[in-house]
């Protein structure tokens, strides 16, 4: 949920802003290091299974919350756990986004075995699960073998260039009417979207709307609030959570104008001015795509995260920007009307909407930020 650079400065005080990025120079300018370490060194493990685990690292998931913990201690096999606590319970109650997150990891993990003549023989919650909430017993099970004859996946080509692309997207540029069909083929799971205008700008209204909803829940709004990480400093000490990083963040954390307070405060600037930022993501989608399964089980959860890091990959080599927008799919209360809805619009035939994105030409954005690979391996 990172602000536009231009909406905030617009909507915050350009000239204030501005004059501070001047007189405060060379510091205002930092970028994150270590957090961004994990998309350089990605591939240069030399050990099979960690190699496709810096690669994994790199995976989507919800509020950049990095849940998995990976167990290497038998040999030629990856256990893969949650961490429990890096759920988000206001707006994942059942843990379905973090599952989600955790299937995209998995797939990521396989493809980039894939390129080093490895194939992944994943098992999905080997010990059992429970549809309630994850646990301390295994996600996958996950058994290396070398072969010679795996076919690389050619998706795993976009891993680097993947991103959450969160900025406005340009709205003069409709897309091609080739669009849809080509990020279908990247998925084995029932896909859906939509690049009509008149669709898209109902689905721009909706989607404002269930953003609305989930900001102005101080409940649900008060969980991202607490993840934010403002400055470099914040980002390189816990590179999880929601980042905001540049010139303009360095500055606004620097001088009090952007704190976690003042951005829970309605009636403050920083307020507003966040609020106006995030609608203008949804006001710029070109088109909207989604993921709907027959079921909602763990392991419905873990297919769609594997086809879900597919299509975003699959948009990136198309050249276009992708974010997803999952606040109306969200199974807490305050947003069930919408959650209705959206289940009527796009499975009125029964099955759960597991994922919506909006899709456009959008600038080049920075990785988000990851945990060294070191960090997500559980001591023996």
């Amino acid at each position: 949920m990172s602000l536009s650079r231009r909406k905030t400065l617009a909507l915050i005080g350009g000239g204030v802003i501005l004059a501070a990025t001047a007189s405060l120079g060379a510091f205002a300018t930092r970028r994150p290091r270590t957090a961004a370490l994990p998309w350089q060194l990605a591939g240069t493990e030399t050990e099979p299974h960690r190699k496709a685990l810096s690669f994994a690292l790199l995976a989507p998931n919800p509020h950049n919350r990095q849940p998995w913990l990976v167990d290497l201690r038998e040999a030629g096999v990856v256990t893969v756990h949650v961490d429990t606590q890096k759920l988000l319970p206001r707006t994942d109650p059942f843990n379905r986004q973090i599952t989600i997150g955790l299937g995209c990891f998995l797939e990521l993990m396989r493809m980039a075995a894939s390129h080093d003549g490895q194939r992944v023989a994943i098992t999905p919650f080997p010990e059992g699960y429970d549809d309630r909430a994850l646990d301390a017993r295994p996600v996958a099970r996950a058994v290396f073998t070398p072969d010679a004859s795996v076919t690389p996946d050619p998706l795993f080509a976009h891993a680097l260039d993947r991103r959450s692309n969160k900025e406005p997207y340009d709205l003069t540029r409709p897309l091609p009417a080739d669009t849809l069909a080509r990020l279908a083929v990247a998925t084995t799971g029932q896909f859906g979207g939509t690049i009509d205008a008149g669709e898209v700008a109902a689905w721009r209204a909706f989607t404002h709307g269930a953003l609305r909803i989930e900001i102005e829940t101080p409940h649900t709004y008060r969980e991202s609030v607490d993840l934010f990480r403002i400055g470099r400093a914040e980002v390189d000490a816990n590179p999880d959570g929601i980042d905001f990083t540049g010139p303009l963040f360095e500055v606004l954390g620097t001088t009090g104008l952007m704190t976690r307070e003042t951005v829970l405060d309605t009636s403050s600037q920083a307020y507003r001015a966040g609020l106006e930022a995030v609608f203008a993501n949804t006001d710029t989608a070109m088109g909207h795509v989604w993921l709907v399964t027959a079921g909602n089980s763990r392991l419905d959860q873990i297919a769609t995260g594997a086809d879900w890091l597919r299509v975003n990959l699959a948009a990136t080599g198309a050249g276009l920007a992708f974010q997803p927008l999952s606040q109306a799919l969200q199974e807490y209360p305050e947003m069930a009307d919408l959650y209705r809805d959206l289940h009527a619009r796009l499975a009125p035939f029964g099955g759960t909407v597991q994922m919506l994105a909006r899709i456009g030409y959008g600038p080049a954005v920075d990785p988000s930020p990851r945990w060294p690979l070191d960090a997500k391996v559980l001591d023996a």
